[in-house]
């Protein structure tokens, strides 16, 4: 890899660093090359990325920015999964590391701060942007449903009466 390669690859890096919701660093030696497509696949389908670079040139491309400190999670054979969405990705690699004793999670970043093990757990646990979205929108429309059925409820409640005085005069 020549020097301008190097800074195209440092400069991507500084990009998934900047705009990603949450990175996750998490060793990978030991895996097949199926296992690391179907985590690849897996972090697709959540809109999500998986990036292996040089421990160095990630680095490098950490100087600077609020998630510094993460380069000390850079050793080894390690691997990046980042999402937009800023609980996609450490849900993928927790569920992934489940079922993989190869893949194993050092930590991350989310925004400026720096995860260690557990807290990307914890980032995992959270509900996702659209869980929270259909959480909000059912809040709002309880409700409106609770008036629709107070409203409702006396009519019914007349029409019951009146068939069975009906009922009552007819017999």
């Amino acid at each position: 890899m020549d020097r301008a390669q190097k800074e195209k690859v440092v400069e991507e890096l500084g990009q998934i660093f900047e705009s990603s919701g949450v990175v996750v660093v998490a060793h990978y030696a030991g895996m097949t090359v199926a296992q690391m497509q179907d985590l690849r696949a897996k972090m697709r389908e959540v809109g999500g990325s998986v990036r292996v670079a040089k421990n160095k040139l990630a680095k490098i491309a950490l100087e600077g920015k609020p998630a510094a400190k993460m380069g000390d999670l850079l050793t080894g054979m390690t691997v990046l999964a980042f999402s937009e969405d800023p609980v996609a990705a450490a849900k993928v690699c927790e569920a992934y590391s489940k079922g993989n004793d190869k893949f194993q999670i050092l930590g991350g970043a989310m925004g400026g701060e720096v995860l260690d093990t557990a807290g990307v757990k914890a980032v995992a646990s959270m509900p996702s942007r659209e869980e929270l979205i259909a959480q909000i929108v059912s809040c709002i429309g309880a409700p409106a449903s609770n008036i629709a059925g107070a409203i409702g409820a006396p009519a019914s409640n007349i029409a019951s009466i009146l068939s069975t005085i009906e009922e009552k005069a007819a017999a």
